[in-house]
């Protein structure tokens, strides 16, 4: 029986991905000719879906994009042993879109069935695990520290450190927090992730929990991923099933329970403090700091808050060593960083890259430039409070450092392009508009300081005084960057400064402006 692999990640379902799977099964019953289809996750090839990979003595071959009314001419192609067709793309190892990366985390996605165990065993799975459950807490830790992994979800904070801080807090019960809440404009990590390797999550937070001594876990899902909810559900069942999860873990004598939660659409419960309260099921406001949820987290007791591609990084770190990881990657961001590709361009998707790749490389290389073939005007890194960079930016290291240097943010690593077509001062107001709608309400300099933001940009868009109402622009943004309880406002200005910086032209002002905006 020939196995056919088709994704059934969002985004590929989305593209007609289970029409597509129908149309093959349907087809091969009728001709009689047995198959097996597998449901994968993606592998991230987004312009090439909905494809489909058939097993063959080569080795895995791919055709897509397809269509419905495509099948048909597949099976007169024999594409069953790997025929030759116009959609035939090879082995997808091959395409250089994924031949160039470096895939440490997403390795298995797009390859294995999600929710088995034992395909998951098959393609190395677990193996972080063994070795983290003959070490000692210090030495998963310790590990952890010497790999220089840092928090993928946006802040960059070293992982070694938080663990350590959980680790030797006293406490009679401690938690382990994903963070899935995967928000930011044109980021999709988490979700195929969740979707396509669900037990890569899962052994990380495993991990995590005997460094720390936590006993119990949850994973905080946005409403929006209905399909990796369920997937990550199915992954935790057959978990507990093998001993992986329960009273003792692989009948090590050390408990861990996982569970997941839904959230409710609230962009401000990304924000690991919000994301605490929601899950005391409470209503999503930032916590003031200190304490830190490391020393009062969840329920009040010490707590690590980890973004899922964090958790996610730890089982490659423990299988084959802190060196190995750290040398991946340049000056204080070492390892891979999982690259999300969207907006005006050719070829989206997702690239596993060692830090120190360029913008010019991801977006000309890896994604072909614009879709619509007009020129780049602007990029935004790290979601809707990242900056906006010009192209003659696109030079700069996809690096931590590199980036503040600019006044910007590597963030959860989305990339979203805009052709020449765009008009920042809009993008500016949107900056103020989406702070308006999702904060939390808590402080006043992001509650109304983004109401007043979307005023002024009003006033500015207008014409009304430009020059007055920018020097109540930079006012307002000095305040809100200085005074908001979190990043929520606090980084609000980094776009509409940003914008404000490198695309004068859009605002109709002079290129000289005041130091606050240099």
């Amino acid at each position: 029986m020939t196995r056919i692999y088709i994704s059934q990640d969002a985004a590929s379902l989305a593209l007609g991905a289970s029409r597509i799977a129908r149309a093959v099964a349907e087809t091969a019953s009728t001709l009689g000719q047995p198959i097996g289809i597998v449901r994968t996750g993606s592998r991230g090839l987004f312009w090439l879906e909905p494809l489909i990979e058939v097993e063959t003595p080569e080795g895995r071959i791919g055709y897509g994009p397809l269509r419905p009314d495509d099948v048909a001419s597949l099976f007169e192609a024999d594409f069953l042993a790997g025929g030759d067709h116009p959609l035939r793309i090879g082995r997808l190892e091959d395409v250089p879109y994924l031949a160039r990366q470096q895939r440490l985390v997403f390795a298995r996605c797009g390859v294995i069935d999600p929710v088995s165990i034992a395909d998951y065993r098959a393609h190395g799975g677990f193996k972080g695990l063994d070795r983290a459950l003959a070490c000692g807490a210090q030495e998963i830790v310790d590990r952890v520290k010497a790999s220089g992994l840092r928090g993928r979800g946006g802040a960059g904070f070293p992982t070694g450190i938080k663990w350590g801080t959980v680790l030797h807090a006293e406490a009679d019960r401690k938690y382990i927090v994903c963070n899935a809440d995967e928000g930011d404009s044109g980021t999709f990590a988490d979700r195929m992730l969740m979707e396509g390797d669900p037990f890569t999550l899962i052994e990380g937070m495993i991990i995590a929990a005997l460094a720390v001594g936590a006993t119990k876990g949850f994973i905080y899902i946005r409403s929006e991923y209905p399909h990796a909810f369920r997937t990550m559900n199915a992954a935790i069942a057959a978990a507990i099933q093998a001993g992986w999860l329960g009273a003792s873990v692989m009948g090590s004598g050390r408990p861990f329970t996982l569970e997941t939660r839904l959230g409710a659409g609230a962009y401000i419960c990304g924000e690991e403090t919000s994301l605490l309260e929601s899950l005391e099921g409470k209503r999503g406001v930032v916590r003031a700091k200190p304490p830190l949820p490391a020393i009062a987290g969840l329920f009040g007791k010490p707590t690590v808050v980890n973004n899922a591609l964090t958790f996610a990084s730890v089982p490659w770190i423990l299988e084959h060593g802190a060196q190995a990881y750290a040398d991946y990657g340049m000056g204080r961001s070492r390892g891979t960083l999982p690259v999300q590709l969207a907006g005006n361009v050719k070829r989206g998707g997702l690239i596993e890259l060692a830090f120190g790749v360029t913008l010019r490389e991801i977006i000309e290389d890896f994604g072909g430039g614009t879709f619509t073939g007009r020129p780049v005007k602007a990029v935004q890194i790290g979601g809707p409070l990242g900056a906006y960079f010009p192209a003659h930016m696109l030079d700069i290291p996809m690096d931590y450092e590199s980036f503040a240097a600019e006044k910007g943010l590597v963030g959860h690593g989305g990339i979203v392009v805009f052709d020449d077509t765009v008009d920042l001062s809009r993008q500016a107001r949107f900056a103020f508009e989406f702070c308006a709608k999702e904060s939390c309400g808590k402080c006043t300099p992001c509650r109304v300081g983004a109401v007043r933001g979307v005023e002024v940009m009003d006033r500015i868009i207008a014409g009304n005084e430009p020059e007055k109402n920018f020097e109540v622009l930079e006012d307002l943004c000095r305040l809100m960057t200085d005074a908001s309880l979190c990043a929520m406002g606090g980084l609000t200005p980094v776009p509409v400064m940003s914008a404000i910086t490198h695309f004068f032209e859009d605002f109709d002002r002079p290129r000289t402006l005041p130091a606050a905006a240099e």
